[in-house]
């Protein structure tokens, strides 16, 4: 692994085992017996990590704001106290079955760009503030990345008040539980970001798999993603009595539509899941055909207007289908959307240009998941860095990035952050 000089003499530096361990040290909570992490969102061990993390920030001095859906905000002072923080964020919250990475690790790198600060004494043009966003996952309440979401005014606080879980748990109930409902806005005016850059680890293979190997790439943009509940109503009947070419059968009509949806995204090159398959909570037996199935369908790609023609095509196919196999489609509900996306080409250029600096490849890469950072884009210039993981594993307790790669990535980072600080203060810096 080439030697890291992308800081100069008396600036911050990252102290990678402090990151490290620190990573770990927070995983305490909602650690799992396989190594990994459920720490859904809002649930206790949630809480705690929140507010470790706010004890911490608040031991380097850094004002912490809240806002009415949880976001917490750790700002550092900055020279000039009339620009808006630089935000560096991520989220704390992890699937059920997750790792100890996703997210995890974009609010700890924060955390160690502020502690770099403080011990070197080093203040900012622009204050610079770690950011928790509440609820990126979606695992516990959707849609996900509800925190970041409304304060973008993609939903009203109301409406991200109101998701409830599967218990009809409302996260307003939870954030006023944990007393974690804070008394700013959500809003991208009340608490206004000049910037914001988050390192996540790349939760694919490209980097893992590279011929020229690199622990780092940026990410010039996120794909388009919709999510559809859908509903099929069939006829149930006796297993041994009905004949096979008088059943309306929704399972094979569901098995038909998942095989012929895949088949339209390899055409379309995007991607298309069929994360969830349900009886709608009916009971199922050996002998019975059903006569309900639930489907939970995710379409991506990159190109927005591509997405469109898909997810048309998608409707269209299942609508045939269902159609040949007497069957309706009583639900087909758009659960959620996230629109294709480029991030801001001048953050960009400054984590392309802190790669560089670092010795590594210049990679670019389109994030096929959703981030925190899609909907702070929409008011505020915006940039992510990937981080390398192993296989290309995430959501998953086997889900694993190297400590050198985990420091290689907080180094970069505090170098993109300090150069484009430079730039928001009027003094340009070549990335």
């Amino acid at each position: 692994m080439p030697s890291i000089t992308v800081q100069a003499a008396g600036s911050p530096k990252i102290d990678g085992e402090r990151l490290n361990s620190t990573l770990h040290h927070s995983c305490q909570w909602g650690a799992t017996p396989d190594g990994g992490m459920n720490r859904v969102a809002l649930n206790d061990d949630d809480a705690k990590v929140r507010r470790w993390l706010i004890q911490e920030v608040e031991k380097l001095g850094c004002t912490v704001k809240i806002d009415e859906m949880g976001n917490i905000f750790g700002i550092r002072e900055g020279k000039n106290p009339n620009l808006a923080p630089i935000g560096i964020g991520s989220h704390l919250d992890t699937q059920a079955t997750g790792g100890r990475y996703d997210g995890i690790l974009g609010v700890l790198t924060g955390l160690e760009i502020l502690r770099a600060c403080h011990d070197a004494n080093y203040k900012a043009n622009a204050p610079l503030a770690v950011v928790c966003w509440t609820n990126e996952e979606g695992c516990r309440f959707a849609p996900y990345a509800i925190g970041s979401a409304c304060w973008a005014h993609t939903y009203t606080t109301e409406f991200g008040q109101a998701c409830t879980d599967a218990d009809g748990i409302t996260i307003g109930a939870e954030l006023e539980r944990h007393g974690m409902k804070g008394e700013h806005k959500c809003s991208h005016e009340a608490l206004p970001l000049s910037a914001h850059f988050e390192v996540h680890i790349e939760q694919g293979p490209i980097l893992d798999y590279a011929e020229t190997p690199s622990p780092v790439a940026a990410v010039t943009g996120v794909q388009g993603l919709r999510w559809y509940d859908i509903v099929l109503q069939g006829v149930g009947a006796h297993a041994g009595t009905t004949p096979m070419e008088l059943r309306k059968d929704a399972v094979i009509a569901s098995a038909k539509m998942i095989l012929e949806i895949e088949k339209i995204a390899v055409d379309f090159k995007g991607k298309a899941t069929s994360g969830k398959i349900g009886s709608n909570g009916q009971p199922q037996a050996y002998n019975c055909i059903l006569n309900q199935v639930e489907l939970g369908l995710d379409l991506r790609h990159e190109d927005e207007e591509t997405l469109e023609k898909m997810s048309q095509e998608v409707v269209r196919a299942c609508q045939e289908i269902a159609k040949k196999s007497g069957v309706q489609i009583v639900k087909w509900d758009e659960k959620m959307r996230s629109e294709a996306m480029d991030f801001d080409k001048v953050a960009v250029e400054h984590i392309k240009g802190a790669c560089l600096r670092s010795g590594f490849k210049r990679f670019d890469i389109v994030s096929g998941a959703g981030h925190d950072s899609v909907y702070t884009a929409m008011h505020c210039p915006t940039a992510m860095l990937f981080v390398r993981c192993k296989d290309g594993l995430s959501h998953t307790p086997v889900e694993y990035s190297s400590p050198e790669d985990i420091e290689v990535g907080a180094k970069v980072l505090l170098d993109a952050v300090l150069s484009y600080d430079k730039k928001v203060n009027g003094r340009p810096e070549t990335p």
